[in-house]
């Protein structure tokens, strides 16, 4: 009898990807940001960060921030033609990075098309 061997299936999905699986209205958006959020000392932190899917509330994206639920951000596009607060409203860790799902404080119609003006 012969031995076989079979290499495991590895996943390729981003943490977003997996994320995004808990947003049934997501599509895949390629925006690249800035993303700041005030620290516990006050001061503001920031980093420049891409949204990779949205939904017409919520925003998708990976981290190196400390974020908790509930923490408001600001993104900015370069452009300033998204410019607005989100809420955090799920996350999931994976060492130094964090895939975050942030929910609009306010309503912005048609943000995705308006990012990409």
């Amino acid at each position: 009898m012969k031995e076989a061997t079979a290499r495991a299936r590895t996943s390729t999905e981003s943490l977003t990807e997996r994320l995004a699986k808990f947003f049934p209205d997501a599509s895949p958006v390629r925006i690249p940001v800035q993303l700041t959020r005030e620290s516990n000392q006050g001061t503001p932190i920031s980093e420049n960060t891409v949204i990779e899917f949205g939904t017409p509330h919520e925003v998708l994206f990976t981290s190196e921030l400390p974020l908790e639920f509930a923490d408001i951000l600001h993104l900015q596009n370069s452009d300033g033609t998204l410019d607005t607060d989100a809420c955090v409203v799920a996350l999931q860790y994976n060492g130094r990075r964090t895939a975050v799902a942030a929910r609009f404080t306010q309503n912005i119609v048609n943000w995705i098309v308006k990012s990409y003006a």
